[in-house]
């Protein structure tokens, strides 16, 4: 950790926290991982997410400029997690203040590392900025919430005379805390990163958070899925896109299927037996070796 210092609004003085790359585990949030914190859509979104189940309350709003924080956005927050985790287990000390590369962010999350990836990075540095989340979560008493944004500040760092040296940012204490309690966070598959599908983005997630190691897996009824999910589209349409998710059985690690259970229609998930090859290739980021080759 380097002994640079910024103030963070008179919230004090924080250390300047430097990642340690983009060679190591990827690692998740529960609590972004089980509740409609993001748009699903690649279309800009400026309709709130407005979320209650039991005691559980999310508000999302977001900016006519810039619309909602998209879960493709979420994995600069996974780089986040990732980089406190890596430095907590491995005893250094860790901050809300973060710094890294361009480079480093996009490698981790296997984007392209070109002039039109800093430029989105960049889009969506300021998605997560702006977005504002009130909740109820990990908050005493259902009626109180926390309020924050997923970046409390970003900016561009230079030296002396005006070269990039890359890009800092404030995450929330909300953020902060969740990641530095073990029992919130979890690994997930490297593979992640690859799949291009709102939907099926956020459906690993929930997956991944529910259905964990567990023999017998899990499984939620279909219309609850479209409510966790806040996503904006009719239930009719969500569940053909899970249906056709279930086709492809595109979920890194897991094996899905559907049931009709009392008129209800269910979406099962089980972990799939595991390939110590094949585990090896996806932790170094190689591709799956081809059937038959």
């Amino acid at each position: 950790m380097r002994s640079l210092k910024t103030s963070d609004g008179g919230a004090g003085q924080l250390d300047l926290f430097v990642g340690a790359g983009s060679d190591i585990a990827a690692r998740d949030a529960q609590d972004l991982m089980a509740w409609p914190f993001f748009s699903l859509a690649k279309t800009k979104r400026v309709k709130p997410i407005d979320f209650r189940m039991g005691e559980v309350a999310i508000l999302v709003e977001a900016t006519a400029e810039h619309g909602m924080a998209t879960i493709w956005d979420a994995d600069v927050l996974i780089w986040v997690a990732s980089q406190i985790v890596e430095a907590r287990d491995t005893g250094k000390a860790t901050s809300r203040l973060i710094a890294a590369t361009p480079h480093e962010i996009l490698t981790f999350t296997r984007r392209g590392t070109g002039k039109a990836g800093y430029e989105r990075l960049k889009a969506a540095l300021d998605r997560l900025q702006s977005t504002s989340i009130a909740t109820s979560i990990r908050q005493a008493g259902a009626r109180r919430r926390r309020r924050f944004s997923w970046i409390n500040k970003w900016r561009d760092r230079l030296d002396d005379n005006g070269r990039a040296l890359g890009i800092e940012m404030i995450v929330p204490d909300w953020l902060y805390e969740g990641v530095l309690d073990r029992a919130l966070v979890l690994t997930i598959d490297p593979a992640y990163f690859a799949l291009t599908g709102g939907l099926e983005r956020w459906l690993y997630r929930i997956v991944r958070k529910h259905g964990g190691k567990q023999k017998g897996g899990w499984s939620f009824d279909i219309s609850h899925l479209h409510l966790k999910s806040g996503a904006l589209s009719p239930l009719k349409r969500f569940t053909f896109e899970v249906r056709a998710i279930v086709r492809r059985q595109s979920l890194p690690g897991y094996n899905l299927a559907l049931e009709h259970q009392f008129g209800r229609e269910r979406l099962l998930f089980v972990a799939a037996p595991v390939d110590p090859f094949a585990s090896a290739r996806r932790r170094i980021g190689l591709p799956p070796v081809e059937k038959g080759a």
